[in-house]
């Protein structure tokens, strides 16, 4: 794939990062630093060691106001424990503060880090993936018009879908949409097979990946990636992330 690649910070809000302020000030600094986008990790709870959480979504908007060019979403949203007719207001709500800069990162959840049973939500795989679908379908009729207003970009808000790889379900859901961001690939040479698969389309998709601070990003734009975001753990120094926006994103 013959596509510029572009680079963004892919962050958890979580403990040191938890402080909204903070996060504000690492997008501004990004953005003078040339990245391209900020994403957060949208989770109501973590496992152990994290302690402190922040919301993404009221962190995104504020992030919105702050800057004027990075791209910006969740990654990812579990619609499964969502109200998809909130998460219509709110995607809208947020494309228009950014003026058209949002991306919407969807994906199964995981039952992982225990913030699914205890709060009442779907733990069974295949219905969350089968809510996932439908609502996204019912997320797509309330931006084509069913509320008002609708959304700034056209002709939707980009959707990117998450998957853990091999799985091929979520690369076949991804298609419907505008973009996939594997999880757990192996290397470039697994990306370059999924970049295969997803030729053809009649429209602009992404392929997004992530690395580690400092980890070459050639490889992965010479396999098809056209979003590498340089990723951290679950417990993000504020030091560690203001030096990899330094350094830059090339």
């Amino acid at each position: 794939m013959d596509k510029p690649v572009h680079r963004g910070l892919f962050l958890a809000p979580f403990d040191e990062l938890a402080d909204p302020r903070v996060l504000v000030e690492m997008a501004g600094y990004a953005e003078a630093h040339g990245w391209d986008g900020i994403f957060l990790w949208d989770h109501i709870f973590y496992r152990a060691p994290v302690r402190a959480v922040a919301d993404p979504w009221v962190a995104l908007s504020a992030v919105a106001a702050r800057t004027d060019r990075l791209r910006l979403g969740p990654m990812v949203t579990p619609l499964s424990r969502r109200r998809v007719q909130k998460v219509a207001r709110e995607t809208v709500t947020l494309d228009h503060l950014s003026g058209g800069r949002l991306t919407l990162g969807v994906g199964l959840g995981s039952d992982r880090n225990n913030e699914l049973e205890p709060y009442g939500e779907v733990v069974d795989p295949r219905e969350r993936a089968r809510l996932l679908d439908d609502r996204l379908k019912r997320l797509a009729a309330f931006w084509d018009g069913e509320f008002a207003p609708r959304p700034l970009q056209r002709p939707r808000i980009p959707v990117w879908v998450a998957g853990r790889w091999p799985n091929r379900r979520p690369v076949r859901r991804a298609r419907s949409w505008d973009g996939y961001f594997p999880i757990d690939l192996p290397g470039p040479e697994a990306l370059a097979e999924l970049a295969s698969e997803v030729q053809g389309q009649d429209r602009p998709f992404d392929l997004v990946v992530e690395i580690g601070p400092g980890d070459d990003v050639a490889p992965w734009g010479e396999a098809g990636a056209t979003w590498v975001l340089t990723g951290f753990t679950s417990q993000p120094r504020a030091a560690e992330v203001r030096e990899a926006i330094e350094v830059g994103p090339n």
